[in-house]
């Protein structure tokens, strides 16, 4: 159910009105990234923690969208947002 309408204020001779609309919040990124070493070969896991749930979130590396290969897991749990960065290499820095 929405909040958002027309609502009135009736008094039998006289009306007052209000349209009424709610803005949904903006989504937050409430826990950063953080920096990971490790050594090549060993799988790396990045998250971030954010505000609401199931959010369409996309991740980058060097300004280039990453995809779902097999390289690369990414997946959400809840309001968290992971990415698996399977064998990692030097190139992966």
């Amino acid at each position: 159910k929405t909040d958002a309408g027309l609502y009135t204020c009736d008094i039998g001779t006289d009306v007052a009105k209000s349209k009424v609309s709610v803005q949904e919040k903006p989504t937050e990124v409430l826990k950063q990234l953080e920096d990971k070493t490790s050594a090549a070969g060993q799988d790396i896991s990045l998250s971030c923690e954010l505000s609401k749930p199931d959010v369409s979130i996309r991740w980058y590396k060097d300004g280039k969208a990453i995809r779902k290969s097999q390289k690369y897991d990414l997946h959400q749990e809840g309001t968290r947002a992971i990415l698996i960065i399977h064998d990692s290499t030097v190139k992966d820095s």
